[in-house]
């Protein structure tokens, strides 16, 4: 009797095994959509406030360097928000200023910071609607892309955690793995957005009229009127009224005190170079340090 139960109780796993395999519902791969993407920006597009700031907050964390230089970067910040639209003259200062980022850091180490600073700090800032925007485009096939002034190396680590195709961001020359503190090209930013993205489609073999393109600044607008379908998320004043008037999407995933929350940590061209300084400045203390 007990030989018998235990010969049964060795043979209905197996069997209940076999019977859940017979039946299990095989779901039929997504068919690649290879002349289509979708393209995100990612600062208060993808993500609350400035990816730039959020990882020069984590080097503050790590005693990189002191509170008093992130607040001072928090208020030039703000201030750049209010004084209004960005011209040559400061994205020629950020250009310059940007250099101060990576000069003489290790490409190892900052994406290593970077993915670590990304669990800590940013991966709770993603904002959800815009992450299900981002999915939808998957699940049809789609390759997704996220296009940002963000240092390549950590809108990387934003695309791979998210699970994304990949990430256009501003490049910075490199020798033996190290930062010369030269950029290639400029920073990705405005009208160097649309080029990186015109020339990702002539490599991918991208039809722009069927592809999509998410942001949050009319800074973007060269961009989203590259695609056949542009989508305004968290709108600015200004590519909100462009959105209504072309009768673009608008979708705003932020509550309450909208206005004033987002103003502070955002960051856009010069803004955002601003975090790169600060972020630089710890990274040099650190390597004069060791």
């Amino acid at each position: 009797m007990w030989r018998l139960l235990r010969r049964r109780q060795e043979v209905e796993p197996e069997a209940a095994g076999e019977a859940a395999a017979r039946a299990a519902v095989t779901v039929a791969p997504v068919e690649p959509d290879l002349q289509a993407a979708a393209f995100f920006d990612v600062d208060n597009t993808m993500m609350r406030g400035a990816s730039i700031y959020h990882f020069a907050r984590g080097l503050a964390t790590r005693g990189l360097f002191t509170t008093s230089d992130l607040f001072k970067f928090a208020v030039g910040q703000a201030v750049f928000r209010l004084r209004g639209n960005e011209n040559p003259e400061h994205i020629a200062v950020a250009r310059e200023t940007a250099l101060a980022f990576v000069a003489g850091a290790k490409v190892d180490d900052v994406v290593r910071l970077g993915e670590e600073i990304y669990d800590e700090v940013m991966a709770d800032r993603i904002w959800g609607g815009t992450r299900a925007l981002a999915q939808s485009h998957l699940d049809a096939g789609q390759r997704v892309w996220l296009v940002t002034a963000t240092p390549v190396e950590l809108a990387r680590v934003i695309a791979q955690r998210l699970g994304l195709t990949g990430a256009l961001g501003t490049v910075a020359e490199t020798s033996n793995g190290v930062y010369t503190g030269n950029l290639v090209g400029d920073l990705l930013h405005g009208p160097a957005k649309a080029e990186a993205v015109r020339a990702l489609a002539r490599r991918e073999g991208l039809d722009l009229t069927r592809c999509t393109a998410y942001s949050d600044s009319a800074n973007d607008l060269p961009m989203l009127s590259l695609v056949g379908h542009a989508v305004a998320i968290n709108p600015d004043s200004e590519l909100r009224e462009h959105a209504k008037k072309h009768e673009w999407p608008i979708k705003d995933f932020r509550t309450g005190r909208k206005a004033t929350l987002t103003a502070l940590p955002i960051a856009a061209g010069l803004g955002a170079v601003a975090g790169g300084v600060a972020a630089g400045i710890a990274l040099r203390r650190h390597y004069r340090g060791r």
